[in-house]
């Protein structure tokens, strides 16, 4: 591509570098070519393309680090396609993808596929994380070396713990020769066994299935135990209790290469929100006390936590209008994900620049990207945002596939105007 695109008139936000000003950017060749306060001030630019962005904020493209989709095998619920059109919709234009899908990412030419796929049909890019155990089964560790040659950025067993501690250290130990990151999920499976709720009063009196919060402290623990021994590089995927909360400061304390993030359900709603049996709320791991939510906006606000995820997992109706017992976990969150966390912005809980930086510097230092900068050189991947701009979530105006979305008439404030990815505007609802 070999335009030219001045944005102007911009409050220019990039948590990577500490930029905070009002100014302009220019692309070119879907790259960032200069970018600072005093940019077009003196003179008009003579391009092909000025977009004037009236003051609201021009930062990186945003980065979710945690993305179940439906391809391949469950194109019925959420493709590629579907997926990345509400990502570009919500402002990301990077997705990290779990191996959650049927068959798994567990051999190179499944990584190879998956990239071609994205490159055909999706709008934003498509970051494939391969499996870390073949088939999920956490019995046998996959060819790490050869599935990060192929292109994977990461490993793991996406919602899946690995149950057995023999085989996950050898897999965190060859996983370290290669230097690559390690995505963990933290649930003792034998414990969260058929449970869909928290353990407590409310689950309780509501007849669920339960299983205690201190499941995902003692796989947090176990799995800081086994990083200490290997130095792997490791990532929890989401965390969402006090215990791990503290578990994983500790660990950073001491050094430990480790890094974790939070969904924006997590961050949002609380066990009560279940209310009469919302099945679009059940999700993995299941909402939590009142306590420990507030304890993740602490630990945003603190930096103990990363990065804020979507955890976006599409589900079909026919798997979500059953008893709540009974019914799919997973709710779709790509196109709310930025609004939920400038809710953070709104009740004073973070700055704008440290909540936008969860969700861009963050993910690409801890993957490795080259994106989620604003800085020269970088790809041209942005998003414009009305952090201003109120409105409701209505299922059935999300661009999703699947419709099953823990936020549904839920009132938001800000939402991104218009995305783009190397240049190029993949989203306009200016």
């Amino acid at each position: 591509m070999n335009r030219r695109i001045a944005f102007r008139n911009a409050r220019l936000i990039d948590p990577a570098s500490g930029l905070d000003v009002k100014g302009g950017l220019l692309v070119e060749n879907g790259k960032i070519t200069d970018v600072g306060p005093r940019l077009f001030n003196d003179a008009e630019p003579n391009d092909p393309e000025v977009i004037d962005c009236r003051g609201l904020v021009l930062a990186p493209g945003l980065i979710d680090c945690r993305v179940f989709t439906g391809e391949p095998g469950g194109e019925h619920r959420e493709s590629l396609e579907s997926d990345s059109k509400a990502a570009a919709a919500g402002g990301v234009t990077s997705m990290v993808v779990m191996p959650n899908t049927d068959p798994v990412i567990d051999e190179p030419s499944l990584v190879d596929f998956l990239l071609r796929r994205a490159a055909a049909t999706a709008k934003v890019r498509v970051l494939p994380c391969a499996a870390l155990t073949r088939g999920l089964a956490g019995e046998t560790m996959t060819e790490i070396g050869l599935l990060q040659e192929a292109g994977a950025i990461g490993f793991s067993d996406g919602d899946r713990s690995i149950a057995n501690a023999r085989v996950l250290r050898r897999a965190l130990s060859y996983a370290a020769t290669f230097n690559a990151l390690v995505i963990g999920h933290a649930e003792d499976p034998e414990l969260v066994l058929n449970a869909s709720a928290t353990e407590g009063e409310f689950a309780t009196r509501l007849g669920l299935p339960a299983a205690p919060a201190i499941a995902e402290a003692m796989m947090v623990e176990r799995d800081i135990r086994l990083v200490e021994l290997t130095g792997v590089r490791y990532h929890f995927g989401q965390i969402s209790t006090r215990a791990a909360l503290e578990a994983v400061a500790s660990a950073k304390a001491r050094g430990l290469p480790i890094t974790c993030g939070v969904s924006a359900h997590h961050l949002m709603l609380n066990e009560l929100d279940v209310g009469s049996y919302l099945t679009f709320r059940k999700i993995r791991p299941p909402l939590r006390s009142e306590a420990d939510r507030a304890a993740m906006v602490e630990g945003v606000a603190s930096g103990v936590i990363d990065a804020i995820v979507s955890s976006h997992e599409p589900q079909g109706a026919d798997t979500k209008r059953q008893p709540f017992a009974s019914a799919a976990a997973g709710t779709v969150g790509l196109e709310t994900l930025l609004a939920a966390a400038l809710t953070l912005v709104h009740e004073n809980h973070a700055s704008l620049p440290h909540v936008l930086g969860t969700l861009t510097a963050a993910p690409a230092r801890i993957f490795g990207l080259p994106t989620g900068t604003l800085v020269k050189g970088a790809p041209a991947d942005l998003v414009l945002i009305d952090t201003g701009e109120p409105f409701v979530v209505d299922a059935e105006k999300l661009h999703s596939r699947a419709r099953n979305t823990a936020f549904e008439g839920r009132r938001f404030q800000g939402r991104a105007r218009a995305t783009y990815v190397g240049g190029e505007c993949v989203f306009d609802a200016r």
